[in-house]
């Protein structure tokens, strides 16, 4: 069992920058894939960018060159940098977790359906 709580978010003006964060509670040992998605109202909850406990990373294409993402190992927490904010990146911020052991021969998701741990998500505004 994983516990996800997000924070960070708020608002920006377009261009500014936010850091998103992931605090991981529970039994979190082995290979794990997380993920960043996010959903704004009346649309469809979307990836955002996929982290690899093994080190691997997948970025949206919207997103691609504006945000990274990052894990402390002390503090068991996933960051989400986002860089050059757009009004479009407005929306609800979601961290998920797969469960642990997920191969190594695999790469981590970006579907929804991939991940069973959710956080309750963070609130991120972009104004123009």
């Amino acid at each position: 069992q994983v516990q996800l709580v997000e924070s960070g978010g708020g608002s920006v003006q377009a261009g500014g920058s936010l850091r998103l964060s992931c605090a991981a509670s529970g039994s979190t040992a082995g290979r794990r894939c997380m993920a960043w998605f996010h959903q704004a109202p009346g649309k469809e909850r979307e990836g955002v960018a996929v982290w690899g406990s093994d080190g691997s990373t997948r970025f949206a294409d919207s997103v691609k060159g504006r945000f990274t993402i990052s894990q402390d190992k002390a503090k068991n927490t996933l960051y989400l940098q986002m860089n050059s904010l757009k009004p479009e990146d407005t929306a609800m911020y979601f961290c998920a977790s797969t469960y642990a052991g997920w191969p190594t021969w695999e790469a981590c998701p970006i579907q929804q359906d991939g991940y069973a741990y959710w956080g309750q998500g963070t609130q991120v505004t972009v104004s123009s």
